[in-house]
């Protein structure tokens, strides 16, 4: 079942959405060469918790297999679901994707962006480039009366119109008072975009590309997709409300501004 939501749900949305866009800024922020994954992952947890939310993503999956940290953070051909670790430290070259969510007064927040560390190749750059704009044009298209498959339709074409790929077994979630709520928001053409989108509903859009081929695989881990040909991939995510005008991004800083307008002038790449 959709939930349409309230006024003042979406207040609630949008405040958790604006603490998640203030953490990423300072988390992007420390994304740097030599800076292991696990700091960024342990100093996102204390920005969450000193701004009165909880990780969404710690715990996540149920006791069989919990997902162990805040954020997830994929390298190079990870496409999302990566374990921060001790061990890895960024490198020049690389492109990385932080994906991470939050519940504050019982409404949850998720997004998403990619970031190039260092020098990185052209064909790296054009990829998170395509990336990044694929998210705006989906959002443009969450529209009332159109429906899930104008979104799907947005991502997939403007993707493929530059030689990259769409990754099919991953999509974007409605969101609320759950993390993955109903409806799934492909972003590739399917038959789930027949839903009819409506003013209230609040959508997770998240394109995740791949520079080679979209199929993919799991690791041992259990949770880390990676592209099977073993080429890059990038993400970008942000949580919208749909309405009669487009989509109304709820994942900006207090101020308005989109995160990732500050993330890029941090010039990393």
């Amino acid at each position: 079942m959709i939930h349409l939501k309230s006024p003042r749900e979406i207040e609630k949305m949008r405040r958790a959405g604006a603490l998640l866009a203030e953490v990423f800024v300072e988390v992007c922020g420390k994304a740097q060469v030599g800076v292991t994954t696990l700091e960024l992952d342990s100093y996102a947890e204390e920005l969450i918790l000193k701004g009165g939310a909880s990780p969404a993503f710690k715990g996540y999956g149920g006791p069989q297999q919990p997902f162990p940290a805040t954020t997830c953070i994929s390298i190079d051909d990870e496409i999302v679901h990566g374990i921060p670790s001790a061990n890895r430290k960024l490198k020049a070259g690389q492109i990385v994707g932080i994906d991470m969510g939050l519940v504050l007064d019982g409404f949850f927040a998720d997004m998403a962006c990619s970031m190039l560390i260092g020098k990185v190749s052209d064909n790296m750059r054009r990829l998170w480039q395509v990336t990044k704009s694929a998210l705006y044009k989906g959002i443009e298209q969450a529209q009332t009366g159109h429906r899930i498959g104008h979104i799907s339709g947005a991502v997939q074409d403007w993707v493929e119109q530059n030689d990259f790929s769409v990754i099919r077994d991953l999509v974007g979630h409605g969101i609320g008072t759950r993390l993955h709520e109903e409806p799934s928001v492909p972003n590739f053409r399917s038959f789930e975009g027949n839903v009819q989108l409506r003013s209230g509903m609040t959508i997770a859009i998240e394109p995740m590309v791949a520079a080679g081929g979209w199929k993919i695989k799991t690791l041992s881990d259990g949770w880390t997709s990676v592209t099977a040909d073993h080429s890059p991939a990038a993400h970008f995510e942000h949580t919208v409300l749909v309405t009669d005008d487009g989509g109304r991004i709820l994942t900006l800083l207090e101020d308005g501004r989109d995160p990732w307008s500050v993330v890029d002038s941090f010039g990393k790449g």
